[in-house]
């Protein structure tokens, strides 16, 4: 696709995308912000798209990504609510256990890389299956049980040895 082409396919159909992610997020600056990265994407991957008939390509491609962000927002936001201790009514000495393990677990899975933490995350608190999360993620599943295992392991040594 030339510079001219793919400018032509811009300013044919960069509003339309634009409003359509709109509708989707509710967010004006969401759906600029993935717009550009719509047409960011067939710019570096050199896609010849034809702007008469290639149209629900880049519906695809701006749904594709609001979903990633979507994904991506909602797993940042329900980690913090999401993942609490529950106590039993206790006293005040067994409060401050449990907020102290609470604090050391969460300090553990900010340590943890991301991919570590991303799948296991996805299987405790979305408690997708392995399967799930490799589809989701595009990986093995050997590759998300390795993951979670390595998560798993790495809670064990930190919170054990406290």
């Amino acid at each position: 696709m030339t510079q001219e082409q793919f400018k032509i396919l811009f300013d044919l159909y960069f509003d339309p995308i634009r409003s359509y992610l709109y509708y989707r997020s509710g967010d004006v600056h969401v759906a600029t912000d993935l717009a550009q990265d719509t047409f960011m994407r067939i710019w570096e991957k050199k896609m010849k798209l034809d702007p008469e008939k290639d149209v629900a390509l880049l519906y695809k491609i701006a749904g594709d990504l609001f979903i990633s962000h979507y994904r991506r927002e909602r797993l940042r936001d329900r980690v913090p609510q999401e993942i609490r201790f529950e106590q039993a009514a206790a006293g005040p000495e067994e409060a401050m256990q449990a907020r102290e393990l609470e604090d050391h677990y969460e300090k553990v899975l900010g340590t943890l890389p991301e991919n570590q933490r991303i799948a296991f995350l996805m299987s405790r608190v979305e408690g997708l299956t392995y399967r799930e999360i490799a589809e989701r993620l595009s990986l093995s599943v050997k590759a998300v049980e390795k993951r979670v295992s390595a998560a798993l392991s790495q809670f064990r040594k930190e919170l054990i040895t406290r």
